[in-house]
This record gives structure tokens, C-alpha cells and sequence, in this order.
């Protein structure tokens, strides 16, 4: 097995070719376009690389990466998207610390080599049109935010002309009628879709789990294929990280860090999370008994509250890996 590593930018794909036996690499550069990813297989076909041979290692950059994950996974590659925040981690630790888009290709390859992870595949277009959809009304949200907060800070402000109160009026006008129009296309599309439809419908069986969430966790779990309830946790960050080392080490712990690259995924869903986490620790069973163990075992209550998003998370795995609507009294006790 061949890997390929791809440092990708906005316009270049910076690619470093590495043989799992070998510490030499061969570099090319195509543009990050249809043309270049065609250039790039005509280079690897010129040296008798088939693509069922090749590994393509490439790290998630917004929506830069896209299309070589794509093109190259039609074309028969295997390709592993790595959490950027692990590769600087094992870059420092082999002594790498410079840093240019070769000599990242370079290291991305090397790392393919030495690490296994779960192969990329492209989520279904219906899962990536309610991701994208879900993105959009997340970012309006944020926009009627920031203008209910000017709109507030200048009614307060002193001589505030109409003209500005009017324009603030207007732009919230216009963004809430853009929000409402996309919650109704939302729906639409989640009715629409059978596969969709039915894990709206197992997800807001769950006691806690309101439509947001139920919208956004279906979307995450359509687009991603994760093998237990503690990888899709991990993955949105929500896995506590232990430090305790010897006897003099005992630090408490904490919910995954990004910086180190313990935490992967986006953070508005945690965010998302909180709220029904809170509400669902005084109603639902299973993620009280959680939370008030936490409490019992002298963890703070927010480490209470974070424990309570994990579970509501474990839940949401449960009801559409099993493919049963939640079970208000089903084992009250277990522990997670």
C-alpha cells in the first residue's frame, strides 16, 4: 500500500508520495480544481500507481478539500480525512517543526503510513443537503443575533437616529423571514427523504431531544459512519480527558481539548447540546441518573452537565443504530 499525502489550500494541492517501506517521497503540485485532480492521476498513472493501491491522506479544510475527497474516492482511492490537530501533534513528535505546504504533504504521508483510521466514504446527497441547509440557518441565527444586539445598544445609545433604528428593523425583518423560509424547506426535505424522515422520528422520541437537535444530530450521523455511541461522543468532544500521573500528577479532568487534538467536529453542536442536556437532566431518567452519580462521586455540576450531553448523545446513537424508538424505562440503572 502506496500513501499519497495532499496539503490542501484554497488553490494548490500540495501532494508527497510515500511507499509504507521507504522514507523517500516523490512531490507534485496540481491547482485544487477538476483539471488539477486529473493531472494528479495522470502523474500517478505515469508511474503505474493504480488507485486501488494508493491510501490518500488529507486533512478537512472547510470546503477546500471536497472535491479531491470526492474525485479521488470515484477514482478507486482509499482516502483518510485526519484531525489536523493530531498530525501537528505527531509532527512535533518526530522532530518536525518546520512548517511549508511540501513539507506538510510530506508529513500527512508519513502519518498514513504509521496510523490507521477509519476510511472516508461521501455521505449521502441527502445528508449533505440537510448539512448544508442546517449551516445556513445556523449562520442566520448568528446574524440575528448580532443585529438584535446593535439594534439593543442603540435604542439605549443617546440621539440614536431613526434612520439607523429603521435599518436594524428592516435587516432583522428580512433575516427572520430567511429563517422561517429555511425551516420550512428543512422540514420539507426530512419529510421528503424516507431514511431521514424515520430517524427524525426515533431521535425526538427521546425525552430531551426537541426538533434542533434532532435535525442536527441526523445530519451528523447520515453524513459520518461512526461504530459506537463513544466515537460519535469523541468526535463532537465530549469525551473527558483524564490527568492523573504517579501521585503527583492529579489534575481533574476535562472535556476534550482542541489545541492538543483530542477534539474533533463542530463546536455549535456542543453548543446545541447544552440546553436540552440541562432540561433533560431533571426529566429523563437515564440522563438523571447519570448526572446525579456524577454529583454523588463529588464531580462539580458541570461536570454533571457535561456528562449529561454525553449521554443524551449515547442516546441518540442507541435509537438509530438499533432502529427502535427510545425506551423511557428501559434500564434506568446502567451505567455509561
Amino acid at each position: 500500500m502506496l500513501t499519497l499525502g495532499i496539503d490542501v489550500s484554497k488553490v494548490k494541492l500540495d501532494c508527497a508520495l510515500q511507499r509504507t517501506d521507504s522514507t523517500q517521497y516523490l512531490n507534485k503540485r496540481v491547482d485544487n480544481s477538476a483539471a488539477g485532480i486529473v493531472a494528479l492521476l495522470d502523474w500517478l498513472a505515469q508511474r503505474k500507481i493504480a488507485c486501488g493501491d494508493l491510501c490518500i491522506v488529507m486533512e478537512p479544510t472547510g470546503v477546500y478539500h471536497e472535491r479531491a475527497a470526492r474525485a479521488l474516492f470515484d477514482a478507486g482511492c482509499r482516502v483518510w480525512l485526519v484531525n489536523p490537530a493530531r498530525v501537528r501533534s505527531y509532527a512535533s513528535a518526530m522532530g518536525v517543526h518546520s512548517k511549508t505546504d511540501a513539507i506538510d504533504s510530506e508529513v500527512l504521508a508519513r502519518y498514513g503510513a504509521s496510523a490507521r483510521a477509519e476510511l472516508w466514504q461521501p455521505p449521502p446527497p441527502a445528508a449533505r443537503k440537510l448539512t448544508a441547509l442546517l449551516a445556513r440557518r445556523e449562520a442566520l441565527c448568528e446574524d440575528i443575533r448580532r443585529e438584535e444586539n446593535r439594534f439593543e445598544k442603540a435604542t439605549i445609545a443617546l440621539d440614536t437616529p431613526s434612520a439607523v433604528l429603521d435599518s436594524i428593523k428592516e435587516g432583522l425583518a428580512f433575516l427572520n423571514k430567511q429563517r422561517r423560509r429555511l425551516d420550512h424547506e428543512i422540514d420539507q426535505h426530512i419529510d421528503a427523504d424516507p431514511t431521514l424522515k424515520h430517524n427524525d422520528t426515533l431521535l425526538q422520541s427521546i425525552k430531551g431531544v426537541g426538533p434542533r437537535v434532532a435535525q442536527r444530530m441526523n445530519a451528523l450521523m447520515s453524513a459520518h459512519r461512526f461504530s459506537s455511541a463513544e466515537a460519535l461522543a469523541a468526535y463532537i468532544g465530549l469525551v473527558p480527558i483524564e490527568r492523573q500521573s504517579g501521585s503527583s500528577v492529579h489534575g481533574k479532568a476535562r472535556m476534550s481539548n482542541p489545541e492538543k487534538g483530542t477534539r474533533a467536529g463542530p463546536a455549535h453542536v456542543r453548543q446545541l447540546l447544552y440546553l436540552p442536556a440541562v432540561n433533560a437532566k431533571r426529566h429523563n431518567p437515564h440522563v438523571k441518573a447519570i448526572y446525579e452519580r456524577m454529583l454523588a462521586r463529588g464531580k462539580s455540576k458541570m461536570a454533571g452537565i457535561g456528562a449529561a450531553m454525553r449521554k443524551l448523545v449515547h442516546l441518540c446513537f442507541g435509537v438509530i443504530h438499533s432502529q427502535r424508538p427510545y425506551d423511557l424505562h428501559y434500564n434506568t440503572t446502567a451505567k455509561t
